[in-house]
């Protein structure tokens, strides 16, 4: 009867303003006797009180660790031993009162064994504002009942995806990020579907999407930038070790957390790829590399460096407002086949230099990773920044 009342709360409800938080629409009921969820949310994450830690694997994970040995002792597994070091006192002293308690409590202990993980399902979710609505899918804000967890569930419609042609985009994305493991890469925590949608629990980013932050402050200052650059350049590299490239790098799919740090989502686009190399042209154009778009080439094969083009693109944005190759589709083209960009004057030279290595034509040539996350930019304005939030904070 609950799943049936949420599954019809969910038919009402409507996104009106994409991931602006305001109050909640009218179509949106509340109890008067129940905290606002967004603020539970909040205080969960901002607050000393530490909300009771669930875990939410995928499915199949679920099957997975259920047929597993567990890695750490469980509470069977402590018992035991504390039994059987009970046992071997008691042989000590030859005590059969002792051996014949020992016996009853492992027989306890049998009884007492934990049932297999349950299947999620919508039931499970108190349902409460909308956080934000995309092409296929609107995502709410949501608590599970039981342990009072705060995540976002995202709803996808079968028929959109179906008329989209994007069900094996979603596949892939599922695959992706419910392996991925970041404090700067959003969470997917698990799974579930019925007849008519495709339900994700991912992680709660309480500040919203980045690009919205970006659009508010025109630019960012050089600090907070190059905190946010360090954090990619953290989060990429790790995609790179596990051969995920994302591919689709901009603001609109960096989320922010309620500590002001970054979180990356929407792997839509992105692809596993342990060859390293791949061919399909995706993304958005004004962060597409020149090896994606060269015309008339044959060989539009590339690597995990397109995410390093991304980032240099990026990191002009943040400073600049704007793209560094912004212009009608086709000038976009050609002036990123040519790499062809004027950085404003008020730009730091150390900024200059780590946008210059990056936006490079050659993939080969671009900066690594790790040698961003040491860059003397980076290095500077980190600190920098870190100092100007304590002072803000007092």
């Amino acid at each position: 009867m609950a799943a049936r009342t949420l599954e019809a709360r969910f038919e009402r409800m409507s996104v009106h303003d994409e991931n602006e938080y305001q109050k909640p629409t009218k179509t949106v009921t509340h109890s008067s006797s129940r905290p606002n969820l967004y603020k539970v949310a909040l205080q969960a994450q901002s607050g000393n009180t530490v909300t009771a830690a669930v875990t939410l694997p995928s499915q199949a994970a679920q099957r997975k660790i259920a047929q597993a040995a567990p890695a750490s002792p469980s509470k069977k597994q402590v018992t035991a031993a504390a039994s059987s070091s009970r046992t071997s006192s008691d042989e000590q002293t030859t005590t059969a009162a002792s051996a014949a308690a020992a016996a009853a409590e492992r027989k306890s202990v049998i009884v007492a064994e934990p049932s297999l993980p349950k299947q999620f399902h919508l039931g499970m979710f108190e349902i409460g504002r909308p956080l934000g609505k995309g092409k296929f899918g609107r995502v709410y804000l949501a608590r599970e009942r039981t342990s009072g967890f705060i995540c976002a569930l995202k709803v996808l419609h079968k028929s959109e995806l179906q008329q989209g042609r994007v069900e094996k985009q979603v596949r892939r994305e599922i695959e992706i990020q419910s392996n991925l493991r970041h404090p700067n890469i959003l969470q997917l925590f698990g799974h579930f579907h019925d007849s008519k949608r495709v339900f994700l629990i991912l992680e709660f980013a309480g500040k919203g999407e980045l690009y919205k932050h970006l659009r508010r402050e025109s630019r960012f200052p050089e600090w907070k930038a190059s905190q946010y650059i360090a954090q990619m350049a953290s989060a990429l590299r790790y995609l790179h070790r596990k051969h995920v490239i994302h591919r689709d790098i901009k603001p609109e799919n960096i989320l922010v957390g309620i500590h002001g740090e970054i979180k990356i989502s929407d792997f839509g686009w992105s692809v596993h790829a342990p060859n390293s190399r791949r061919q399909t042209m995706c993304g958005t154009l004004d962060y597409l590399p020149p090896e994606m778009i060269r015309p008339g080439s044959s060989d539009n094969s590339y690597n995990e460096k397109v995410d390093l083009w991304s980032l240099g693109v990026l990191t002009y944005e943040f400073l600049v407002g704007e793209a560094p190759f912004e212009d009608t589709p086709v000038m976009t083209q050609r002036r990123i086949a040519r790499a062809d960009m004027t950085i404003p004057s008020f730009v730091s030279p150390e900024a200059r230099d780590l946008i210059k290595r990056l936006l490079v034509l050659d993939p080969e040539k671009r900066i690594p990773l790790e040698q961003v996350q040491t860059h003397p930019w980076i290095v500077k304005h980190c600190l920098k920044g870190e100092r100007g939030e304590r002072e803000k904070s007092y």
